[in-house]
């Protein structure tokens, strides 16, 4: 059973946990698919009367889709299994699980990926996601709780029953076979948001966490952040560059995947426009868009 929510207007759920199967229902909202991208307005040049800047957040300017996802696995019994503690993410084979798994599907993508970054694990990331896995919502965390130095995408699992981090992540990118790259969805309606999350180049750290929920029908909520987030709706059909592997890197490659991520963000989708016709010694321009003032060489 699939579940999906949008941001920034406003979390929608479509998840009916009393149904065997996938539904959809219907209700009006904004969808964020629909939203043109903006961006602020240029910085004035010199001698010219300056523009109003419009105080508009990140997430108004780049719109992000979340998702969750939740599986009826073999009934539970209300108690914690053996198996649960072999889970937790504050053990390193998990960490180091995860993150692999995570490599190897960002390697295997088809086309092959000239920009996807290697993942790492990210401690800061893995402690917002364990605070709100142990909440036990089962709804996606509030963006205050998603953000390290720069803002997380999420991604949900849910279950009856005990699952592998493995199997968790796998059916997130399972959703591969709804997408097709450069369309998007191939059918209607289809959910394809997890599988993108997983792929997106350049969300290069992730923590992971899982909580036992004796009191919900999943009683396993699993809950992996993304720093930085990916989903940008403008760019949902193409969650990576198409080409050669680290053919964006050649001088920082571990077998396929980028190792020189940029360690900055930029506030604002026209940043690189910005940074060329007017350069960083601008002010506004320093201030806000310190990756295409900062990182040359590096995947951003």
């Amino acid at each position: 059973m699939h579940c999906s929510f949008w941001s920034p207007f406003g979390f929608y759920n479509t998840c009916d946990t009393e149904s065997p199967g996938p539904i959809r229902k219907q209700k009006d909202y904004k969808s964020c698919s629909s939203e043109e991208l903006q961006s602020l307005p240029e910085p004035p040049a010199e001698g010219q009367k300056k523009l109003p800047v419009f105080l508009e957040t990140k997430e108004m300017i780049l719109p992000i889709v979340f998702l969750c996802l939740a599986a009826v696995l073999s009934p539970s019994t209300g108690q914690v299994p053996d198996a649960f503690p072999a889970l937790l993410t504050t053990n390193a084979d998990q960490q180091k699980l995860i993150v692999d798994k995570h490599n190897a599907l960002r390697r295997g993508v088809n086309p092959t990926a000239s920009n996807m970054l290697r993942m790492e694990w990210n401690l800061a990331a893995a402690t917002n996601a364990q605070n709100w896995a142990n909440q036990c919502s089962l709804n996606h965390s509030p963006s205050s709780q998603r953000r390290t130095n720069v803002d997380c995408g999420e991604n949900l699992y849910m279950s009856t029953a005990p699952s592998s981090w493995s199997d968790a992540i796998q059916a997130w990118y399972d959703e591969v076979k709804d997408f097709k790259y450069g369309v998007g969805a191939t059918t209607k309606g289809a959910v394809i948001g997890h599988y993108t999350q997983v792929v997106w180049y350049k969300s290069y750290q992730i923590g992971c966490a899982v909580a036992y929920c004796p009191k919900s029908t999943y009683k396993y909520f699993y809950v992996c952040q993304y720093c930085p987030a990916g989903n940008r709706v403008d760019l949902m059909k193409t969650p990576y560059k198409e080409g050669k592997p680290c053919g964006d890197c050649p001088n920082a490659c571990d077998n396929g995947l980028c190792t020189n991520p940029c360690k900055f963000q930029d506030l604002y989708s026209n940043c690189p426009q910005l940074e060329k016709d007017y350069g960083c010694a601008n002010d506004f321009v320093k201030q806000n868009c310190p990756a295409s003032c900062q990182c040359k060489t590096e995947i951003k």
